[in-house]
Order: C-alpha cells, then sequence, then structure tokens
C-alpha cells in the first residue's frame, strides 16, 4: 500500500545524525538568519535639498470611496539645497485623500525648473498621519507644530541626461511640513 494513501498513519524515522547535518546546512546556506539581524548596514540618509512650495486654497471634491477627496494647487516656489537649486513651476498639484483614523494619502506632482535651466518631473507619494483633530486643523490650512503629525515621502524623478540625471539613480526619502499656505518638503538620498 502506498504511505501517502489517506489514512495512512505510520511514520518515517529518519536518523538524528542525517536530521541534524540538514539543518546544520540549512543554516549555513543562510548566514543572515542564523545572525537574527540585517545582512548589511542600515542605509543612512544625505541631506539633498529643500523645496519650498507655495498653495492655492483647496478644491475640495468631497466623500469618495471612504475618503475625502482634495487637490491643493502648487503655484509657485523655491528649490534651495547642497544638490539642486531653482524654483517650482506653476501648474502642480497634490491630490489627497483623508481617510479615516487619521491617515492622509498624498500625492504631489509638480516641475522643478533648476538654475541652469533643466526642467524636472517630480512624482512624490506619501503618507500624513495624526489624530482626526490634527488632521482636521491641517485640513482647514490652520498652523499645527511639525511634531504633531508625521509626513512622509518617497519622491521620484524625471530629467533628461545631463548634470541630474545621478536623480534617476539614487532612491529619496522625504519629510514635509504643512504651513498654512505653504508647504517645505526636506529632500535625502538613500545611501
Amino acid at each position: 500500500m502506498n504511505r501517502f494513501a489517506a489514512g495512512w498513519t505510520g511514520e518515517i524515522n529518519v536518523p538524528t545524525k542525517m536530521l541534524s547535518a540538514s539543518i546544520a546546512l540549512a543554516i549555513a546556506a543562510t548566514p543572515a538568519l542564523a545572525q537574527n539581524g540585517p545582512a548589511a548596514p542600515a542605509p543612512t540618509l544625505t541631506f539633498a535639498f529643500s523645496v519650498r512650495a507655495t498653495l492655492d486654497p483647496v478644491v475640495e471634491q468631497g466623500e469618495v470611496d471612504n475618503g475625502r477627496r482634495r487637490f491643493i494647487p502648487i503655484t509657485g516656489g523655491t528649490v534651495s539645497g547642497p544638490a539642486l537649486t531653482g524654483t517650482v513651476l506653476a501648474e502642480g498639484g497634490d491630490w489627497q485623500v483623508i481617510m479615516p483614523g487619521g491617515l492622509t494619502s498624498i500625492e504631489a506632482r509638480y516641475f522643478i525648473k533648476a538654475a541652469d535651466g533643466t526642467v524636472i518631473e517630480v512624482t512624490n507619494p506619501g503618507v500624513r498621519t495624526a489624530s482626526p483633530e490634527v488632521i482636521d486643523k491641517l485640513a482647514k490650512g490652520e498652523p499645527v507644530d511639525p511634531s504633531s503629525y508625521y509626513f512622509r515621502t518617497t519622491p521620484r524623478f524625471m530629467v533628461k541626461d545631463g548634470a541630474y540625471s545621478w536623480m534617476r539613480r539614487k532612491v529619496f526619502v522625504a519629510r514635509g511640513i504643512r504651513k498654512p499656505d505653504s508647504v517645505v518638503i526636506d529632500f535625502y538620498t538613500v545611501e
């Protein structure tokens, strides 16, 4: 009778030495797991530049699919830092969905014009979380202490080959601070 047939309850005896050798080989093949830690050192962050974008009043779409949808027009701004200087071009925006429980999903899209005239497309998705009271104040454009909310993004850049093509070859993270009529985003490269 086939031992894998329905109803078979027999045992398979594996010699202890063979089982121990198999476990030792599995552990040796995965040294990172054997150490109970990361396989490589943690990445570091290097400050690249800050964007201060000016904003027009919010366009409210209302409740759609369990979230309060909003659009915030970007009207311009400045870019400054060791890796990039320039201006924020008008006509971009930030699409937001404020969900129950204090979570806001965001995606900003706009263009930066570097000091040398290079135009860089920015797509910047992220999240902002806080208590419902703080989210309500932010949504109304009221001043709020930045330490009372979490506002992080993972920007991506599209730019032609040249002086700023390095921006396509790096991973970025950013932290945002919402002001009543503007937003400040500090961009960091992940090294």
